[in-house]
């Protein structure tokens, strides 16, 4: 008889053997009454502040220490809901208007703000919610008086919540630190990140009680499998201890070539690219390896302020990240924003399915001003001088129609004229694509191919429209995988019309970063694999061991099946 088993999403690789500890955090109590002197309480909550960026400052020293730079970033982009005006002002106003205590207003500013970022169509911004919930609880915690309540481990763990802060996860000694199982969370929140810079292996989105679990309970965690087996006997301990082993010596020695090409034993090269965000993931994907990348969010310098940032901002932050790349391939998406997220200073009107409303490319339709001051800050951001050549690729996001890329393209060749009449530099041989994350962009990809010089599949929307499967909802999540045969035949037949035309195909889901599917894509011939950065290693070493030869029967094969687990059981079995 089996040991059972609680299956949830595979966070961070590896394989962990040990009890399991229960993390409950102290709960806060807000008292909800209304406020006697609103001058008092927002003194109290200006001292929270202070008081919360110097335990923050102190947490980033703690990451730096233990984990890294990019880890210890987290907290200062904590730092940064403190100097968040707009989110301030919120605070105020709820004691001002409201007569709420500080409490109080703190926590009604958290829900409004955490809601708008869970009503993202982007998993990274969603996961932002819970980090601002941190931030949230801090100040709460820093307004009342009360301490921070500090868990320690007293041996080494498998630590198991139904969440976890960054400030809860940094602060575990990583001595105990076995493995992380949480009930919430996704692969992009900020502990999985967390986790994977430590090198812990780690599951979210379990389906488990942590209240009915017991502590000191001997379980094994497969954080590439997402599975957490609970009492497992001594054949299952045995066989975990040595996939242990082996997973050790394998990250051990990919890390130590991750600089390295990444070329398959019978001599096919594969670009290994990384997904970034800003400056700081930048810097993260050259150290990891990175090739070069493969998708820029541009978005991030458009959140969280009043206003649009002007050109000469959107030049000053494009450059810096092109200078970081000295040269590498530089595809940087197009504004992916829209009524699924929260701009106020748009004018966005209320949608009842803001995820298939009016956004992204389809913002051409009204605010053409925006896109054509984009294309015109890249243009410049990249213009090559004598010790600085960039290779800039610019791409649109959510094509559905011809129409689309027809007045992208118009766009685009506009602010390059624009350009040329003002005598300002500009880059030079720039290659135009689409996002292929619209099953309408998959099949009508053999009449797009003509038309740009690339694709780059977003498998994570893509599998969301193609299943018709909400990645947010946690009563649905798990029909939400890239390894649907549907999806996967969208995604071949994306690559054979890109090939077709001679054209390249690169995916920066979160499959190119899977190892799992590393065989399935290479067989299909993707040209370009774009990841987290922390996962540029693994996947470099895996398409190491394989031959294109074999990976052609792999794919082959595994468009064959019907059924996700028919699929992952054949590949994770290779």
């Amino acid at each position: 008889m089996s040991s059972p088993t609680i299956q949830g999403l595979a966070a961070a690789p590896g394989i962990a053997v040990g009890p399991l500890w229960i993390h409950r955090p102290e709960g806060v109590v807000i008292e909800r009454g209304p406020a006697r002197d609103p001058a008092e309480e927002w003194r109290r909550v200006r001292r929270s502040i202070e008081r919360s960026r110097a335990q923050l400052v102190e947490l980033g020293g703690l990451a730096l220490a233990r984990v890294g730079p990019v880890e210890a970033a987290i907290f200062e982009a904590h730092q940064m809901f403190l100097d968040d005006e707009e989110f301030i002002n919120a605070i105020r106003t709820g004691i001002d208007g409201k007569s709420l205590t500080a409490e109080a207003a703190i926590e009604d500013a958290v829900t409004v703000y955490a809601d708008m970022l869970l009503a993202l169509d982007d998993e990274y911004f969603r996961a932002r919610a819970a980090d601002l919930r941190d931030v949230g609880l801090r100040l709460i915690r820093n307004a009342s008086g009360g301490e921070a309540v500090t868990h320690t481990l007293s041996q080494p763990s498998i630590i198991v919540a139904d969440d976890l802060s960054p400030s809860d996860t940094i602060q575990f000694d990583r001595q105990f630190v076995l493995g992380l199982c949480t009930a919430r969370g996704g692969p992009t929140s900020h502990v999985a990140i967390l986790s994977r810079g430590m090198g812990v292996p780690a599951i979210v989105s379990a389906r488990f009680d942590p209240d009915a679990l017991a502590e000191g309970t001997l379980a094994v965690l497969d954080g590439e499998a997402g599975t957490l087996t609970l009492e497992p006997d001594q054949e299952e301990i045995n066989a975990a201890q040595q996939r242990r082993g082996q997973w050790l010596s394998a990250r051990a020695l990919a890390q130590s070539v991750a600089h390295e090409p990444a070329v398959t034993t019978d001599g096919v090269r594969a670009e290994i690219v990384a997904n970034i965000g800003n400056q700081r993931d930048a810097l993260s994907a050259i150290d990891n390896g990175a090739e070069g990348v493969g998708l820029f969010r541009t978005e991030f310098l458009f959140m969280d302020r009043d206003d649009l940032p002007t050109e000469e901002e959107q030049v000053a932050s494009y450059a810096e990240i092109a200078r970081l790349m000295a040269g590498r391939p530089l595809v940087a998406r197009m504004l992916d924003i829209g009524g699924d997220k929260p701009v106020p200073y748009l004018g966005i009107e209320h949608e009842d399915n803001p995820f298939l409303g009016w956004r992204a490319i389809r913002m051409l339709d009204g605010r053409e001003d925006i896109y054509l001051t984009q294309f015109r800050a890249l243009l410049r951001a990249c213009a090559p001088t004598p010790d600085f050549r960039p290779d800039l690729r610019i791409m649109l996001p959510m094509v559905s129609t011809m129409l689309e890329i027809e007045r992208g393209r118009a766009l685009f060749d506009r602010a390059r004229q624009q350009l040329r009449d003002e005598g300002l530099p500009q880059a030079e041989h720039v290659q135009f694509g689409i996002m292929v994350e619209v099953p309408s962009a998959a099949l009508l990809a053999h009449h797009f191919a003509r038309h740009v010089d690339f694709f780059s599949i977003g498998t994570n929307d893509l599998t969301q429209y193609t299943l018709a499967v909400d990645r947010g909802n946690a009563r649905v999540v798990s029909l939400a995988s890239p390894f649907s045969p549907a999806v996967l035949r969208l995604i071949a037949m994306t690559i054979d019309a890109a090939h077709a035309h001679g054209k390249w195909c690169g995916l920066c889901g979160e499959l190119g970063g899977d190892v799992m599917a590393t065989p399935l894509l290479l067989g299909m011939g993707l040209d370009e694999f774009s990841m987290s950065p922390s996962a540029i290693p693994a996947v470099k070493a895996r398409v190491r061991a394989l031959s294109q030869a074999d990976c052609r029967a792999i794919a082959a094969h595994a468009l064959s099946l019907a059924t996700n687990r028919e699929v992952t059981d054949y590949l994770g079995g290779l």
